[in-house]
């Protein structure tokens, strides 16, 4: 990678960040009846979730990322689908409207695959239909953070280093029974364990991150699939993002098409905080 196509990489990432605080087909559910996920113990119910999600293939997702600061508290949502099979997806995430109450951002499309992340309509200075690709694996967070929405694999990946796993009771998530449970996951030891797809951007983020481990909340189903995951990164100077990521509609299709080569900017982006 260039210097200047690192410097673009930087200004797209940071720059998400900064503007949100500023202002195919899925493989179905074949494999699904042969997990037991009611003799798991907690910590292997955790760890075992990525692996449970590949086999169901696909589904329609939803995030929320909560991000404080300095006093200031901004919320990015998405909705999309992807395909844990394929390990790529798709998303569209919003950012919040302005102080005054006016959208003033487009809303981001995301194409999310192993190692890069591709992102249209985010940045200045690039041309209306261009697209931005970002190279994951050398992202500080490992787009865990970037961004704004931990790519939902990769946030299960992150369940492998699951450590102090404790069953905190039954709920109901969108309707559907699941079990609670709590603990904190440590990066690096996530990243050892983590699929090839993920490993790379896995160990950035081991890395990247000054505080490497991730207390979370994860709602698992009667049949092993997560339903929900809340996860908490905090940085050294106090800022807490917060991001929750909800599965549901397993096996719905998720088609993903890269954009051609000439369509991808390299060009200057101007960030948020640059302003």
């Amino acid at each position: 990678m260039g210097q200047r196509t690192r410097a673009t990489a930087a200004a797209v990432g940071l720059g998400l960040v900064a503007a949100a605080l500023t202002g195919c087909s899925g493989s179905g559910e074949a494999a699904e009846q042969h997990d037991v996920p009611s003799a798991w113990t907690p910590a292997e119910a955790v760890r075992q979730a990525a692996d449970v999600l590949i086999r169901a293939g696909s589904s329609r997702i939803r995030t929320s990322m909560e991000m404080a600061s300095g006093g200031t508290k901004v919320s990015v949502t998405g909705t999309g689908g992807f395909d844990f099979a394929r390990h790529r997806g798709n998303l569209t995430v919003v950012l919040p409207p302005d102080a005054a109450g006016a959208p003033e951002h487009k809303p981001i499309t995301e194409l999310l695959t192993p190692g890069a992340l591709y992102m249209k309509n985010r940045g200045e200075g690039v041309p209306a239909g261009k697209w931005v690709r970002v190279d994951t694996t050398r992202l500080a967070d490992g787009n865990l953070v970037t961004g704004g929405a931990t790519e939902p694999l990769a946030a299960a990946e992150l369940l492998r280093g699951s450590r102090d796993v404790t069953y905190v009771g039954g709920e109901t998530v969108g309707g559907t029974p699941v079990r609670h449970y709590r603990g904190v996951a440590d990066i690096a030891r996530a990243a050892r364990g983590a699929t090839p797809e993920s490993r790379k951007s896995l160990r950035a983020a081991a890395k990247g991150f000054s505080v490497t481990t991730v207390p979370f909340d994860a709602y698992v189903d009667g049949k092993g699939r997560l339903r929900m995951l809340r996860q908490r990164f905090t940085y050294t100077n106090g800022a807490e993002v917060v991001s929750t990521t909800w599965f549901y509609a397993f096996g719905s299709p998720v088609r993903v098409v890269l954009p051609a080569k000439g369509d991808i900017y390299s060009g200057k982006i101007v960030s948020a905080s640059a302003k």
